[in-house]
């Protein structure tokens, strides 16, 4: 039995003891079935890596992707094809692939929360009934990873992290996914989560000026611009959070009765007005405002977040979202609230302090994300591999400069007749802010000659509105009919 015992250790040391490293360049298929929309039908799953070239064409970094193709298309040069990003920048492509748009989605409850066994189950509301889709994982998140020359070296990190050079190397990426599938007669569609939304609007320029490949659409999910974040050098764009903060305390009646009786989203348009009419002209003036001015709009703030009308006078109007999630249940229940999803609920170690000790929604997320994710990969797409699958990872430090990314979607949009934008935003994301998101809207084409071609939809739940059930299929529809209004019917490409 010792000698047994021993071989046995030493035989399992040896195999495990080797350098864990990815394939460059591979590829598995499997074959599902799944039921949507009461349609039964077979579905192919290609999972594996595909690499980036550097301008010598070797290859510096390879990615990891799943593509899922509807099977028995007779025509595949009519249907769409969706190329799907999430953000951070770091974030791996799991989260829409495993609670939004994929065949297979978490093992939670209706409203989002995680419940064991963790696993997955049948997504009946995937848009694969209608579309094909492909999830991208930048450099250094999921198993995607950078490749060492013949020397071992690395290569410079700055051409895969920083704003201009994440979309220059992806875009190039796309046009060799895209030509390996022979999906160039395909309607092709983009759409990106959070920082994503900065990505693919990127990216629809560096596409269409660069790799000559011409978009449908563009999908901004929970976007997050940058370019409207700047509070530090333009603290007007504050105000743009207020509706998002009047929707939270609505949500944890936290208002007056005389908005606390609406409906969410009758009482959200007098906010939205007050915000970019009142707030927003009030805080740029700065210490000039004059006293009246400051009391009136300091109240009506008041009215409209539950805060204290002294802690926004003593904030100057501007109230940082972080205090706010600090504060707002501070003497009700003690309880902090969610960042990305303001819904859910923490505890912090005391009640006192500007800022929650930790994210409760992130946290709940990772619960029931992190296992499925893996289990899903291995059990069902049977990509097996040593590397960590990174849900989130090391692309630090992050290059912001040289941000053009709204234009460069206005320049696509111009140059590209066929091209729609579809925004979709969660009421009680405290994160990317779903009145940010119109704004930006509103920002990209200041002439307002392309605003027929854009579209806003917003749903009752957070940065991953998804997650809870209703929104799930809602978001589902609404992405469908946006396949349907954006396609070409034969209209030719012209003003």
């Amino acid at each position: 039995m010792k000698k047994f015992f021993f071989l046995f250790v030493v035989g399992t040391f040896v195999s495990y003891a080797q350098n864990r490293t990815i394939p460059v360049d591979t590829m598995i298929l499997t074959t599902h079935n799944i039921t949507v929309k009461d349609q039964n039908f077979s579905y192919t799953a290609e999972t594996g890596m595909q690499p980036v070239w550097d301008n010598q064409g070797v290859p510096h970094a390879t990615l990891y992707y799943t593509y899922y193709t509807r099977n028995n298309i007779k025509n595949k040069g009519s249907r769409p094809l969706i190329i799907s990003f999430n953000g951070g920048p770091g974030s791996a492509s799991v989260w829409m692939h495993m609670a939004y748009t994929g065949p297979r989605i978490l093992n939670i409850d209706n409203e989002g929360n995680p419940v064991q066994p963790y696993g997955f189950k049948s997504n009946p509301n995937s848009i694969i009934d209608v579309a094909d889709i492909v999830f991208v994982n930048p450099v250094n998140t999921g198993y995607s990873r950078m490749i060492p020359n013949d020397k071992g070296e690395m290569p410079d990190k700055k051409l895969f992290f920083g704003i201009n050079a994440d979309i220059k190397y992806l875009a190039e990426w796309v046009n060799t996914f895209v030509s390996r599938h022979n999906r160039w007669e395909s309607p092709k569609y983009i759409i990106g989560e959070s920082y994503g939304g900065t990505r693919v609007m990127g990216l629809s320029n560096e596409l269409q000026s660069s790799q000559w490949m011409y978009l449908n659409g563009v999908i901004l999910v929970s976007p997050a611009d940058y370019n409207a974040y700047n509070t530090d050098g333009q603290p007007e764009y504050n105000a743009l959070d207020l509706p998002y903060k009047a929707a939270a305390a609505w949500y944890h009646n936290m208002l007056p009765s005389r908005l606390q009786n609406k409906d969410l989203t009758d009482m959200l348009p007098e906010v939205e007005d007050y915000a970019i009419n009142t707030l927003m002209p009030a805080i740029a003036k700065g210490g000039f405002i004059s006293e009246d001015e400051r009391e009136n709009v300091a109240e009506k703030y008041s009215e409209y977040t539950g805060l204290s009308k002294k802690l926004i006078l003593q904030h100057n109007l501007v109230v940082p979202n972080n205090f706010f999630w600090k504060d707002l249940l501070r003497d009700k229940t003690g309880q902090t609230i969610g960042r990305l999803d303001s819904r859910y609920l923490g505890i912090d170690k005391i009640d006192a302090g500007t800022s929650p000790d930790y994210s409760p929604e992130l946290t709940s997320w990772l619960h029931s994300f992190t296992p499925a994710i893996n289990h899903y990969i291995k059990k069902e797409l049977k990509f097996d591999t040593d590397i960590k699958y990174n849900m989130f990872g090391p692309v630090r430090p992050w290059d912001n400069n040289n941000n053009t990314t709204r234009d460069d979607l206005r320049k696509a949009m111009a140059t590209n007749p066929y091209l729609h934008v579809l925004n979709q935003s969660g009421y009680y994301d405290g994160a990317t802010t779903y009145f940010t998101a119109k704004y930006t809207l509103s920002q990209i084409d200041p002439s307002g000659k392309m605003k027929d071609r854009m579209t806003f939809k917003g749903y009752r739940s957070g940065h991953m509105m998804y997650l809870r059930n209703e929104d799930l299929i809602s978001a589902n529809e609404d992405l469908r009919d946006f396949l349907k209004t954006s396609s070409a019917n034969g209209k030719p490409a012209k003003y």
